[in-house]
C-alpha cells in the first residue's frame, strides 16, 4: 500500500508521476493535479491542458491573459 502525495489516502493501487527529479504516488488523477498541474495567474484553476504562457506566467487560456493585461496571446488549436 501506498499514501497518496496529495490527500494522504493509502491505496493499493497508486501510480507514481515523476516531475524535476522528484517522484510522488497519488490514488487518483485528481489528486495528481492538485499537487503538480499550474494554476492560472488570473484566475485561480488549475491549468490540465495546453493553456498560454507569458514568460514565467501561466494563465488557463488567452481571455485570463488578456483580462491581466498580458495582450496578443492566443489559445492553440
Amino acid at each position: 500500500m501506498s499514501t497518496c502525495a496529495t490527500c494522504g489516502n493509502e491505496y493499493g493501487d497508486t501510480f507514481t508521476v515523476t516531475k524535476d527529479g522528484q517522484s510522488f504516488d497519488f490514488d487518483s488523477f485528481e489528486c495528481a493535479i492538485h499537487k503538480l498541474a499550474p494554476s492560472c495567474s488570473q484566475c485561480g484553476c488549475r491549468v490540465v491542458g495546453h493553456g498560454v504562457q507569458h514568460g514565467d506566467t501561466v494563465y488557463c487560456c488567452a481571455h485570463c491573459a488578456k483580462a491581466a493585461g498580458d495582450e496578443g496571446l492566443v489559445d492553440r488549436n
